[in-house]
């Protein structure tokens, strides 16, 4: 089965035991493409490493929301703080690194964590206006903050958008699917209803597949890696009432037609 997991974070801290196995029982379990995405100058730069190092990694750049506010003071109970960094300097470390990069991600808009809206929709579409110039796709977190990004999504010309791990509600799902947008959906499908109704109701040429890795296992109290992308696949099938088979292989040829040939 030809598998592909578009948003993960391999260069987590609860990877760095045993990175070499979880890319190994990735390649066992049929996938062929992980994109790891970072999220701040120091994530993305190990990304980089992580994607030289394995030949199914993929290397996506950005600025998390959070991270792109700098300042503590500035964010709630969120369990990640802000590294302090100079964002329009990274933003021209991702420009240079653009031949190493499939996507620029993760980037959004968090409004869970902080209300400092206009910061960050600054952060934001600087970074959309990066991908528009290097012609790159986006991947885009939205927690809180649903509506606002789809407002600014469509003021863009960016036509390769992957809604990651989307909460909005079903009428934002259905706007962004007319405009020809992506939904990417973690393997927490299992038990999310929220998962399984995206799926229900996105055509299998707009839906991919995810870990959000370590996050978001489909199995409760473990850590999430990439070899159970299949759990997300076997989920989807049931729902549309297609073989395994059917469902990788479209979603195979979503990830080629917006992110190249693996």
């Amino acid at each position: 089965m030809l598998l592909v997991d578009v948003h993960a974070h391999l260069d987590h801290i609860d990877f760095k035991e045993d990175l070499d196995l979880v890319i190994q029982r990735a390649k066992q379990a049929g996938v062929k493409a992980i994109i790891s995405n970072g999220i701040n100058p120091e994530t993305n730069r190990s990304t980089l490493e992580i994607a030289k190092k394995y030949d199914i990694v993929k290397a996506a750049l950005g600025i998390y929301p959070i991270d792109a506010l700098q300042k503590e003071s500035e964010i709630g109970e969120c369990p990640l703080k802000p590294n302090v960094f100079d964002v329009d300097k990274e933003i021209k470390f991702i420009e240079a690194n653009k031949n190493k990069i499939v996507a620029v991600a993760e980037i959004g808009l968090d409004f869970k964590y902080s209300k400092k809206k206009d910061e960050q929709k600054q952060v934001f579409e600087k970074l959309l206006a990066l991908a528009e110039k290097l012609n790159k796709p986006v991947m885009v977190h939205s927690r809180g903050a649903e509506q606002d990004c789809v407002e600014i999504l469509q003021t863009t010309r960016l036509k390769k958008i992957i809604l990651h791990c989307f909460s909005g509600k079903l009428t934002l799902v259905k706007k962004g699917l007319d405009n020809g947008w992506f939904f990417s959906i973690p393997t927490n499908i299992v038990r999310s209803q929220q998962f399984q109704k995206i799926a229900e109701v996105s055509s299998l040429s707009q839906i991919f597949t995810e870990t959000d890795a370590p996050y978001l296992s489909p199995f409760r109290g473990t850590r999430n890696e990439s070899s159970f992308i299949i759990e997300t696949i076997k989920k989807i099938a049931k729902i549309k009432n297609l073989t395994q088979e059917e469902v990788a292989n479209n979603i195979y040829m979503n990830y080629q037609r917006v992110f190249g040939k693996i």
